[in-house]
């Protein structure tokens, strides 16, 4: 056992040669001419162990001053292992020190705060702020933020800020600051629930897009030949060939926007493989580099077809995520996702190129695996998105079903349930459905699909009409409405007004899907325009029930969350004036 002794037999009352401080401990001897000794006689510093005798503890002669044993003065008996040790007593006597002072460094309430204080949180976005009322300033303040030596606990001062926590609360300020750039402010309550879910997936593809790109930039290089010291006026002739001839894409592609809102996740995936279809072309243009203009115009033309594509469906999604019709802030937020994802796949695309270099093969492997995880990514996002607005075939579901059950299914059952190409049934992709719909039937299924197929919206009346007798009959019973429905070659066939509103051609499907269920479900079969038009008629028995029932309908679609104010189509242009 270690014993330190260092008590003064009487209490020294030694000045400094200087006299300007009352207590100073003097240097070794050595640093005198001549030697300077106490007047009392002061204890050395022994240390005893359990086999040590006498005043040094066995330890072998030196000094008697214990300032030269501490700080090695005695050149003769210094010892170099003791160097650690100091470290080691410097440390002990840090932390006694600061356990010492642990109630100056932790916040304290005051006077006011033992009392019942007033205690108001700001908010801002996700950030809540704690504001504490001051009583002399007569105001709300944030507390005082102090520093503590060791991590807090959960039930201290949220004022006080720990040494020891300072990682974690970095790490919260890094979260905090990333969802501030990423995220719309209110994140999660200002966007729908099927955000974050689309965000990731689209943050993936979005990295996988980009690795695509490098490579495909670097074969066109290749190809075009400035790999090989081609003349540089020659290679930029040819790339501006190539993309003046790609972006006409875009201008004839633009006539078709209305088809991008009816059915944007089908046309966005067909987006994505016209995208990987260019990047294939321009990767093959090496093999083929006397064929570098039409292979780059067609793949140009390709791109720019997607970009359009992409663009335009882009805001039917960020319309649908704006729970708080904040469409600006969602736009935004997912621009910046897009860099990040932009960013990092530049990144992993420079260094898969350097190993692929001029090798045609591998390039076109890599592309194989890359395309697979940006077309899956793809899939996956656009299954998550949850569109509440109403076209054809989504309001056949919702009518369908309302009509044989009474109700509204949700709007996630639906979105499972609607195919990517609900026209081309072979090309018919179905989202993956977590859990199995409990509420849509099959009828109803079945009925949205045949309805998909045999609905003509915008018909021409001098195509529905062969007398004068049948078209009287008609604009007298749809004299009220918006439009006009009749059946024609087992086609329902609706006939615009000029003044037609996107209210009216939702009425126009719910009086549809009326007639659809009549003719499964009662029998009910087209005889003549006259016939159906006259009292008892399928036309007036349906348009009948459609003026009663709509509004229910509507107003059930409303609580089950979809927008039941318009109906999103592509009509034929074609519409009827008439001159009642």
């Amino acid at each position: 056992m270690l014993l330190l002794s260092l008590l003064p037999t009487t209490t020294p009352t030694r000045l400094s040669p200087y006299h300007h401080n009352l207590w100073k401990p003097l240097p070794s001897t050595s640093h005198f001419q001549t030697s300077l000794k106490p007047q009392h006689k002061l204890l050395p510093l022994v240390v005893q162990t359990s086999g040590g005798t006498g005043g040094t503890g066995g330890g072998g002669s030196g000094s008697d001053n214990w300032w030269d044993r501490w700080f090695g003065n005695n050149d003769d008996n210094s010892n170099n292992n003791s160097n650690p040790k100091r470290v080691l007593y410097i440390l002990i006597l840090a932390l006694v020190i600061q356990f010492a002072s642990q109630a100056h460094a932790i916040y304290t309430e005051t006077e006011t705060d033992t009392n019942e204080e007033v205690v108001v949180w700001e908010v801002k976005g996700g950030k809540r702020t704690k504001l504490v009322s001051d009583n002399l300033a007569d105001m709300f303040i944030i507390p005082p933020v102090n520093w503590a030596w060791w991590p807090l606990s959960s039930n201290e001062s949220s004022s006080t800020v720990s040494f020891g926590n300072v990682v974690p609360t970095m790490w919260v300020q890094c979260r905090e600051l990333f969802m501030r750039l990423m995220l719309p402010e209110g994140y999660p309550e200002s966007v729908t629930s099927d955000y974050m879910e689309y965000s990731l997936w689209r943050g993936v593809q979005g990295i996988a897009a980009q690795v695509s790109s490098v490579l495909a930039t670097q074969s066109l290089l290749y190809a075009v030949g400035l790999g090989k010291g081609a003349i540089p006026t020659a290679a930029a002739v040819n790339w501006v060939l190539k993309d003046g001839i790609g972006y006409l894409s875009k201008i004839f592609l633009s006539k078709f926007g209305r088809h991008f809102d009816v059915n944007p996740k089908g046309w966005r995936l067909f987006a994505d493989f016209l995208e990987n279809a260019a990047f294939g072309m321009e990767i093959l243009t090496p093999a083929f580099p006397h064929l570098f203009v039409p292979i780059g115009a067609a793949a140009g033309a390709g791109r720019s077809a997607a970009s359009l594509i992409q663009a335009a469906t882009r805001s039917c999604f960020f319309a649908g995520f704006a729970a708080q019709r904040n469409f600006a802030e969602v736009i935004a937020k997912g621009e910046a996702q897009g860099m990040v994802s932009k960013s990092i796949g530049i990144m992993v695309g420079i260094v898969l190129a350097n190993y692929v270099q001029a090798s045609t093969p591998l390039a076109l492997a890599s592309f194989g695996v890359i395309t697979w995880i940006h077309m899956f990514c793809n899939v996956k996002s656009y299954q998550s998105i949850q569109l509440r607005t109403l076209n054809p075939y989504r309001a056949s579901l919702v009518f369908g079903e309302y009509l044989l059950s009474g109700l509204v299914p949700s709007v996630k059952e639906v979105n499972d349930e609607e195919p990517f190409f609900p026209a081309l049934p072979l090309l018919s992709l179905k989202p993956a459905s977590k859990v199995e719909n409990k509420l849509l039937s099959p009828e109803a299924k079945e009925a949205a699909a045949n309805i998909g197929q045999r609905l003509e919206l915008g018909s021409k009346l001098s195509e529905m009409v062969k007398t004068k007798t049948d078209a009287h009959a008609l604009l007298e019973l749809y004299k009220n409405e918006g439009y006009i429905l009749t059946e024609q070659n087992g086609k329902f066939c609706v006939i615009l007004k000029d003044t037609c509103s996107p209210q009216d051609m939702l009425k126009s499907m719910f009086h549809v899907s009326y007639l659809y269920w009549l003719e499964k479900n009662v029998g009910l079969k087209s005889v003549s325009i006259r016939d159906d038009c006259g009292l008892g008629g399928m036309l007036q028995i349906s348009l009948e029930y459609v003026e009663r029932e709509f509004n229910h309908a509507k107003h059930d679609g409303e609580l089950a969350g979809w927008v039941t104010d318009s109906l999103v189509a592509r009509p034929l242009p074609h519409r009827i004036r008439p001159d009642y």
